[in-house]
């Protein structure tokens, strides 16, 4: 043993024993002045120097070359994540302290949030823009179980995010107290129902493969979040000097498409069809995805009823509502439809529920899509089931090009005039549908508190000339380009929207567009520390608030109850209104480093105030705007 390693040895065992005995003398001498003073204590030995056979494996090893989360993050960057956001948690602190200064916080990029379920939900927000995962970590046990809200939402929505989360397995390494309760056997359990794949790496080989077949599933259609837990000490232990790492390479599978025969058949069909109707869900994941359903409608001549955003909102062939539409088609075509029982039925909420089938007897129906080739069983996201005289388990944006090509082989001279025809009678509909719309949105106009169609309309006479996306949704609001839309869903849990829109926003940081988002008030009480992020990270987004000061769906709920047991429905709103006191949704932005305005009350003052948040939005900052609205 060299003399200096042999000194260090001698140094940290004189220390140890020291320390231990200041701490006993300290305990003493800190007592009330008024108590009693114990029996006079014998010094404290100060331990012998060690003897030169005293064994070295004493010696605390107290500085690591390169720990394994070191190579944890050498995967990561290797994955191509742009951002990982996170509250911080003590279960990851390898992987944190890595991606901080061994990654140089950069690709991925550190967001800061101040709770994990909008951590999760910032990262929803960013995979329904950008179509890929974005990176989260989150505490064990604890942190997870606040995620464990937007992670359902993101699986409802079908959203790619990757979670990973920090573990102690082992007991003897548990750290006492906290650690205990931050650590579980099957850490990943807690969300299993509502995730698409989930493992527990137990070497750092390991963690590579499972960290890029993690990314792999996520992005296989359906898309959904995955979990990789990550043990403490596979994070903090050094790597050996001799060890062999590789990473995998990351090669994602094609999306499949419809078999042949049967898009063949689909075609046949739809092209014999005097009214034929399609039914788009999640269809456009891609720009190329909105010009092949563009191509497709066109083709045939189709109406298309655009529940997921996939056609400019102007074309004529996208046909708002479709009842009519419905109660007349000979062929019904779903694309990727999560509900289409719904869809082909009314329902009626009474005391005895009941529905009705809106289809003529006789009619034809198609699917493509990917939903029933991934359902689990306890969490009811599939809907209620429809039967169907074809099926295709494919993709639609992939298998549209084919099923177009098909289309104009069938159609002749006859089929086309017919198609031309209908086509004639979409846009005089799509023209009054237009006229009716305008129309109602007069109702009200000049009223406080603001309805939503004058609040629609005034930010969009501010932002329809500026590089948008996102919007408020009113009938004005011209989505021409793929990206203008924030595509995707959720399970309707309150607490998403605000962090989504975060992420969306972040999304579209780096190409300069103006990102406007209507927000409600109860979603944001959930997590309004998500505010904090968007400014200390300079997300720059527009919220405009959707404050009816309630959660009116539920008061309308307690309403129908009372209406339905005659109790008059004086007192729906007990329990489910945001009143006394009113929130100040632009004191609680400011706050949090926001620019904001409000509370405004009338309408006549959104012109100017929209404009100047606007301009706070373009200088790179967010922007609140508390708009008191009517309910609905």
């Amino acid at each position: 043993m060299e003399k200096s390693e042999k000194d260090l040895v001698n140094r940290r065992k004189f220390l140890k024993g020291a320390a231990a005995g200041s701490i006993a003398t300290l305990a003493v001498g800190t007592g009330a002045l008024a108590a009693p003073q114990p029996a006079a204590l014998p010094a404290a030995k100060l331990p012998a120097p060690p003897a030169e056979s005293d064994p070295v494996s004493d010696v605390e090893v107290l500085t690591v070359e390169r720990a394994g989360s070191d190579f944890m993050v050498d995967v990561i960057k290797a994955l191509g994540f742009e951002y990982v956001a996170a509250n911080p948690g003590s279960s990851f602190r390898g992987l944190q302290e890595s991606l901080i200064n061994y990654g140089g916080n950069k690709a991925p990029e550190f967001i800061t949030c101040c709770h994990e379920e909008s951590s999760v939900g910032i990262a929803h927000g960013y995979a329904n823009v950008e179509g890929k995962p974005m990176l989260v970590l989150a505490h064990s046990t604890v942190g997870l179980q606040h995620a464990s809200m937007n992670i359902y939402n993101a699986w409802a929505g079908r959203a790619p995010v990757y979670l990973m989360i920090g573990n102690t397995l082992d007991e003897t390494m548990r750290r006492p107290g906290a650690e205990w309760y931050h650590s579980a056997q099957d850490a990943a359990g807690l969300v299993r129902d509502f995730t698409k794949w989930d493992d527990m790496p137990i070497s750092l080989g390991h963690f590579a493969e499972s960290a890029v077949r993690a990314y792999k599933i996520s992005m296989t259609l359906p898309m959904e979040p995955v979990v990789l837990v990550l043990d403490s000490d596979l994070q903090e232990k050094a790597v050996a000097k001799d060890a062999k790492l590789t990473i995998p390479k990351l090669t994602l599978d094609a999306h499949p498409q419809g078999d042949l025969g049967a898009v063949a058949e689909a075609a046949r069909l739809l092209v014999a069809a005097e009214n034929p109707v399609v039914i788009a869900g999640r269809v456009a994941r891609t720009p190329e995805g909105m010009q092949r359903l563009i191509d497709f409608a066109e083709a045939l001549q189709v109406p298309v009823i655009d529940q997921g955003g996939n056609l400019p909102t102007r074309h004529p062939l996208n046909q708002a509502g479709g009842g009519a539409l419905i109660r007349n088609a000979d062929v019904i075509l779903g694309l990727e439809v999560s509900g289409f029982w719904s869809t082909l039925n009314s329902y009626r909420d009474q005391v005895e529920r009941s529905s009705q089938s809106l289809t003529k007897p006789g009619v034809k129906l198609i699917s493509i899509g990917v939903n029933d080739s991934y359902q689990k069983s306890n969490y009811q996201d599939f809907q209620r089931f429809q039967p169907f005289d074809l099926s295709m388990t494919a993709d639609p944006e992939t298998t549209l090009p084919s099923l177009t090509e098909a289309v104009k082989r069938l159609v002749t001279s006859d089929r086309r005039i017919a198609g031309q025809d209908r086509a004639k009678k979409l846009v005089d509909a799509k023209q009054k549908a237009y006229e009716r719309a305008r129309t109602e949105a007069t109702y009200g106009w000049d009223a406080s508190p603001i309805s939503l169609p004058r609040l629609s309309a005034e930010v969009w006479a501010q932002v329809k000339n500026e590089d948008w996306a996102g919007g408020i949704g009113g009938f004005e609001w011209n989505y021409e380009k793929h990206y203008q839309r924030t595509r995707g869903g959720s399970a309707a849990g309150e607490g998403e929207g605000a962090p989504s829109a975060v992420g969306a926003a972040l999304a579209h940081r780096k190409n300069g567009r103006l990102y406007v988002q209507l927000q409600k008030d109860g979603d944001l009480m959930y997590a309004p520390g998500v505010l904090w992020t968007a400014a200390h990270s300079r997300i720059p987004l527009l919220l405009v608030m959707h404050n009816n000061r309630a959660y009116h769906q539920e008061v309308m709920h307690i309403q129908r109850m009372a209406d339905r047991r005659q109790r008059g429905i004086e007192h729906g709103g007990t329990g489910s209104t945001i009143l006394d006191p009113n929130i100040d949704y632009a004191k609680v932005a400011q706050g949090m480093g926001w620019y904001s305005e409000g509370p405004i009350n009338d309408p006549k003052d959104l012109g100017p105030t929209i404009k100047r948040a606007i301009a706070a939005v373009k200088r790179g900052e967010p922007a609140l705007l508390d708009t008191v609205t009517q309910p609905r």
